[in-house]
């Protein structure tokens, strides 16, 4: 194809396929990276990655040596988009441990396929887009919804509502498409077969949405991953009680309060007793598992404003605000 029959369409769509076929590349290697979020981020590499298809299944469309094959390939890639944002759907629910739910996303599908086989025709573009517009917005208002009750009610953001607008903003676009296909319909399904400016600005605003949105999700990714690096560094990764590190700061800070308001604290050690003798007859994973048990049952005695700590190898320490001598 000559450059100087490449439109301002062909162009945007060209953009947006390659931007989300490298953030599909870069999500893929950021799953090494992710731990316990790998199957979040594989997630949203295939919302990445079918973007990207969808995206070039519908610059095909717009050649002008398709026009045979404009509306399957329309079709197809309003297909791909609607698999995509499945994609992205799940991959947040699995981020926020919300769980999974095939049969919606099962009627969804349906609906934009029996859509996209009555669209086939050029007289039914405009049902194609009217139902895949619908779909998309369901789609993008139930994942906005569940982001803004993640930054609200786990991040304790001030502005959660920031963490779901690039879903609002797509919600919108998707719904205005939508209106303007169901009530205008000729005008859109002409707009569908031209360089418009319609397609240029829809595709230029997704691309800038879509960003937004890749942005969101890594900066979700890489706080989850600080968040579990500085539990880790504070906690004993058998038991998941306070280690030493972080119980040695307790205190100090404890000590600092009672020297400046008078509170008193107690500080309690608890050993086992011949704990090695349970290694030594029964195995390491034996006491392990004793370690645990002791563990739960020393936390499950304790107040919430307690502090407890495996201190050492079957040493427990806890630090009891508040509590005298006598009533410790």
């Amino acid at each position: 194809m000559m450059t100087s029959s490449v439109s301002a369409t062909d162009l945007a769509f060209v953009m947006i396929g390659v931007m989300q076929g490298v953030l599909a590349l870069v999500w893929l290697l950021g799953s090494l990276l992710a731990g316990e979020l790998r199957r979040a981020t594989l997630h949203w590499a295939a919302y990445a990655g079918f973007s990207a298809v969808s995206f070039a299944f519908l610059t095909a469309a717009l050649q002008p040596d398709a026009p045979l094959h404009a509306e399957p390939l329309r079709a197809l890639g309003n297909v791909f988009g609607i698999v995509a944002l499945i994609a992205l759907q799940r991959g947040i629910w699995i981020f926020v441990g919300k769980p999974l739910r095939v049969r919606g996303h099962l009627l969804l599908l349906a609906a934009v396929l029996v859509a996209s086989y009555l669209g086939l025709s050029p007289s039914g573009g405009s049902i194609r887009v009217s139902v895949n517009s619908a779909v998309l917005v369901l789609l993008t208002l139930g994942m906005a919804r569940d982001l803004h009750r993640h930054a609200r009610d786990v991040l304790r953001l001030g502005s959660p509502w920031l963490l779901a607008l690039p879903l609002l903003a797509a919600a919108a676009g998707f719904g205005l498409r939508g209106v303007r296909a169901a009530l205008w319909p000729e005008s859109v399904a002409a707009e569908m077969t031209t360089d418009s400016t319609l397609n240029v600005g829809s595709a230029l605003s997704y691309m800038v949405i879509a960003l937004a949105l890749h942005a969101a999700l890594m900066a979700l990714v890489v706080g989850r991953l600080l968040a579990d690096l500085r539990h880790r560094s504070r906690h004993d990764a058998l038991t998941g009680l306070l280690n030493r590190r972080a119980m040695e700061e307790a205190m100090q800070r404890q000590m600092q309060r009672s020297r400046r308001t008078g509170e008193t604290f107690s500080v309690l050690m608890f050993d086992l007793d011949d704990f090695k003798a349970i290694n030594d007859n029964h195995g390491h994973a034996v006491g392990d598992h004793a370690l645990k048990h002791a563990a739960a049952l020393l936390k499950s005695g304790l107040r919430e404003v307690d502090s407890l700590a495996r201190f050492g190898g079957e040493e427990f320490l806890a630090l009891m605000r508040g509590a005298t001598l006598e009533a410790s």
